[in-house]
């Protein structure tokens, strides 16, 4: 019982506090004390997600399982990365304290650390990018097929916008004054209408869904009504 219950009020008073220090300054003190105790959370979290990375990898490798070869190359650079973080090998030293090597920075290329992150995670993430482009167009083929009015609408939208961005888009409406009554069929004209009228529309209106969702959310987890991450008896 105290496993569901000692938790439930962690949250619950963790919740009320953080809301209420941005309306009384009284609890301003008492949020930043729950902050901190978030951040060693967080840090503890890091270390239990690194230990199942290690279990759920070893355990593909050793049973031979499909794919086991990636899990090695994951294990392999999450340890090459951890140790070079770790030992700080190449690290600019510090300026407030050139003799104390741990407080140099690894954000430079100098570093083990930078330099693996510069030119080995940048080109691949830059890679996974440009390779995801193929399945994007096949997808918007399949999606741009006009069957019910959202796909229309879906499917002229992607074509004015395409339209505009290329130079093609441009000739086309050259010959329309910029000062005539008919400037708002320009191609810059029309991006602008549909960009920043019709586009922020619906991204306001998903961005208010998302806050509105995620206060039924954490509302639901401060009063107790959402227990599914509490230890069961």
């Amino acid at each position: 019982m105290l496993k569901r219950v000692i938790p439930l009020v962690i949250l619950s008073a963790s919740g009320l506090i953080l809301i209420l220090s941005y309306f009384s300054p009284i609890t301003e003190s008492l949020s930043e004390t729950v902050v901190s105790w978030f951040n060693i959370l967080a840090g503890v979290a890091f270390v239990l997600g690194a230990g199942n990375l290690l279990a759920v990898n070893l355990e593909k490798i050793s049973s031979r399982r499909p794919g086991w070869a990636y899990a090695a190359i994951t294990l392999v650079s999450f340890c090459v990365m951890l140790i070079a973080g770790l030992v700080k090998w190449g690290a600019v030293p510090n300026a407030d304290h050139p003799n104390v090597h741990l407080a140099g920075s690894q954000d430079s290329t100098q570093a083990a650390y930078g330099w693996a992150y510069e030119y080995v995670l940048s080109p691949l993430t830059a890679t996974m990018f440009g390779l995801l482009a193929f399945y994007v167009a096949s997808a918007a083929f399949r999606a741009f097929r006009a069957k019910n009015f959202e796909a229309i609408l879906l499917l002229g939208t992607a074509f004015i916008i395409l339209l505009v961005q290329i130079a093609l888009g441009a000739m086309l409406t050259d010959w329309i004054p910029a000062n005539s009554a008919f400037a708002f069929l320009r191609a810059e004209s029309i991006k602008a209408i549909v960009t920043e009228t019709f586009q922020t529309a619906g991204m306001r209106a998903i961005m208010i869904g998302i806050a509105l969702g995620t206060a039924a959310t954490s509302l639901r987890l401060i009063l107790g009504i959402d227990r599914a991450a509490l230890a069961k008896d």
